[in-house]
């Protein structure tokens, strides 16, 4: 399919061939969901931790004796039903990462990118690269194309540009090594470079449409 390619003032720059096998699937969201699921449990840090009662510092002595006293039967204060005491299946420290085949992260890239295509939500351009690069300028340029919320990627990332889009609220810039489905689906425009477009085909490469 062919879209258009603009500049960043909103001008027409050409047109480029989107591939159907990466832009032009019907997205799958149960494939989407589980990427965005590993992925935010593998950043997950896992340090929560609780004490148990065998990690509590105090006495075992037994404080009332076993009968007689009219209460119930206790041990040490160390029980979890006490004020001091340790936590009953509290947390630990572990890893929430669990694994995702390599096959399945590719094709969830690829539908993340075909339901950006197929909700219009997908905007080329020429470069992304700004010889003045004042954040001012470049919320105009932004204003041209009627972008707000947007992702913006690039085969690498020019530094003028990124230091004008650090600033501005709710606009991401990746390189294409980063690009990942969490990031494109959280914004509401993607934007893509020509050389992007190259850098994700050649990354895709060789992964077809699971059954």
């Amino acid at each position: 399919m062919q879209v258009d390619v603009l500049t960043l003032d909103a001008g027409k720059a050409g047109t480029v061939d989107l591939k159907d096998d990466i832009f032009g699937l019907e997205p799958r969201r149960d494939i989407l969901h589980r990427y965005v699921v590993w992925q935010l449990a593998k950043r997950q840090a896992g340090t929560h931790k609780a004490k148990e009662r065998g990690e509590i510092a105090g006495t075992t002595k037994k404080f009332v004796r076993q009968k007689g006293s009219g209460g119930a039967r206790h041990g040490n204060r160390k029980a979890p039903q006490f004020v001091g005491g340790g936590k009953a299946h509290g947390p630990r420290v572990r890893s929430h990462a669990h694994s995702l085949p390599k096959k399945v992260r590719r094709l969830a890239l690829r539908h993340a990118l075909s339901a950006k295509q197929f909700a219009s939500e997908l905007i080329v351009v020429d470069n992304a690269s700004m010889d003045d690069p004042k954040t001012k300028s470049l919320v105009e340029k932004f204003g041209k194309l009627g972008v707000k919320n947007a992702l913006i990627i690039d085969q690498t990332v020019d530094s003028g540009f990124a230091k004008a889009a650090r600033n501005i609220p709710e606009v991401d810039v990746l390189p294409v090594v980063g690009a990942n489905v969490y990031d494109i689906l959280r914004r509401e425009k993607l934007i893509l470079t020509k050389a992007a477009l190259a850098g994700l085909e050649a990354r895709l490469a060789g992964v077809k449409e699971a059954s």
